[in-house]
């Protein structure tokens, strides 16, 4: 499997792509091509075109969940592809794969909409369109995970707003949130959007939904923003007894978080561009 960082929150010195608060990673496995998340903004696609990745092919579209950071992106992509279509270019219709709630409205404080700015219904007209809070195998070996069950104490947090459903809205406390996991030899490699659900609810859940006890390495999200000491000082040790290979801690991990982790953990640099083989 090749992974490909298209944007993240860093751009590291001498790549020269760009970054944003938000996170998009096109995954390669045999001849399936996954791109999970879309970010923000077009940025995604300016740091392909730079590295001469196509979008214009590609299996799957998984969401990691509904919020602005992951999915505003989509608008981007979806004008990248009209306009190849236009050109008649080759472009293949990707099946979408999220949580059935991802489509749901979220707001919080003054903004309006931090969730999906496009509907169910108009993504349908672009690519096919599946939803699920069941694990799906996307390949042999990399699987979506689907919601997630959340066991940990210690990674229970705050809902991020409202999510407007049925006609009425309730605490979000993000059950769009998921994840993938891929097997390989020397174990999974969890894949993450925000870990919504805490990084380690997510690598417990891959285990159980896997089988494989064994963890080679992290990479994504992993929602540790002005995180209290017992939560990283928890999360830390949990990852340390993972025996982890490498931990790439991307979007929405702060600088705090990264420090406290790189002292039990095998923190890597990462960032717009990075291209990593498992």
């Amino acid at each position: 499997m090749q992974l490909t960082v298209l944007i993240d929150n860093n751009s590291l010195v001498g790549s020269y792509f760009v970054a944003e608060p938000g996170l998009s990673l096109l995954i390669e496995d045999g001849d399936s091509r996954i791109l999970f998340d879309a970010g923000y903004s077009d940025g995604f696609l300016i740091n392909a075109r730079r590295m001469n990745t196509d979008l214009l092919k590609l299996n799957w579209i998984v969401l990691s969940h509904g919020h602005f950071d992951h999915t505003w992106g989509l608008d981007a992509l979806i004008r990248h592809r009209f306009e190849s279509i236009s050109q008649k270019m080759d472009v293949s219709r990707p099946t979408l794969l999220a949580h059935p709630l991802v489509f749901d409205s979220k707001t919080v404080s003054n903004e309006p909409e931090i969730g999906m700015i496009l509907s169910r219904d108009k993504l349908a007209r672009h690519m096919d369109i599946l939803d699920s809070t069941e694990p799906l195998w996307l390949t042999d070996k990399l699987v979506a995970l689907g919601q997630i069950e959340r066991i940990f104490d210690f990674e229970q947090s705050d809902p991020i707003g409202h999510r407007l459903t049925g006609g009425g809205s309730c605490d979000d406390t993000l059950p769009d949130d998921t994840a993938l996991a891929y097997v390989e030899d020397e174990g999974l490699v969890i894949i993450a959007g925000c870990a919504h659900s805490g990084i380690c609810n997510t690598v417990d859940h891959a285990r159980r939904v896997t089988g494989e006890e064994k963890v080679h390495s992290i990479i994504g999200g992993l929602h540790l923003l002005d995180a209290s000491t017992e939560r990283l000082d928890a999360t830390a040790a949990y990852l340390a007894g993972l025996n982890l290979e490498s931990l790439y801690c991307c979007h929405c991990t702060d600088l705090a978080a990264k420090i406290h982790l790189a002292s039990q953990c095998p923190v890597r640099e990462v960032g717009s561009g990075t291209r990593l083989t498992f």
